[in-house]
């Protein structure tokens, strides 16, 4: 595996020609990055998402070059607070262009599962996400390796499956439990 941080991470979302898909299997992530605007939904204050604006504005840059950026969240009923916070980010990153599906853990054998999350580009290539002991996001483990890239595919496929619309999730039962 290579990790790759900084620019050559984002480079990837750059360089993908059809997909690129993440599959996010923790319920908190405690980046320094969203702790302010995740303590601002916490105490119930407005967030104007311009810390935000440099995914959207990818996802609008990619999403309109004809590629697609899809998103499957595994979560635990009832929400965490961060699923909670989640769910009002989705929102604009939805109306950017992004493809969100959650997925109440209980309904999928966690045999299925990895046990960490990834991105998948193109069906080809895995970049597991690294975080380090604080949170901070730390880049990228890529590989090509096509056992790992296959048993990805196969675990995106079945949580995409039986993952459920953000639109139709927002009005769910899971929503309100």
């Amino acid at each position: 595996m290579e990790l790759l941080q900084g620019e050559a991470f984002a480079e990837l979302f750059c360089t993908f020609t059809r997909e690129a898909f993440h599959l996010e299997v923790q319920d908190s992530y405690h980046t320094p990055d969203e702790a302010g605007p995740f303590q601002l939904f916490l105490t119930g204050q407005a967030d104007d998402f311009v810390w935000h604006q440099p995914w959207l504005r990818l996802v609008r840059d990619v999403t309109a070059a004809g590629r697609n950026i899809r998103r499957a969240r595994v979560v635990t009923i009832p929400h965490v607070d961060y699923t909670r916070w989640g769910l009002t980010v989705a929102e604009h990153n939805i109306a950017a262009g992004e493809d969100i599906r959650w997925l109440p853990r209980h309904l999928i054998d966690p045999d299925v599962l990895t046990f960490d999350d990834y991105w998948l580009f193109d069906d080809s290539r895995v970049v597991f996400t690294v975080f380090e002991p604080g949170g901070r996001f730390a880049g990228g483990a890529a590989t090509i390796d096509p056992i790992i890239v296959a048993r990805c595919r196969a675990v995106r496929d079945r949580v995409w499956q039986a993952a459920i619309a953000h639109s139709r999730y927002i009005d769910s039962k899971y929503v309100s439990a």
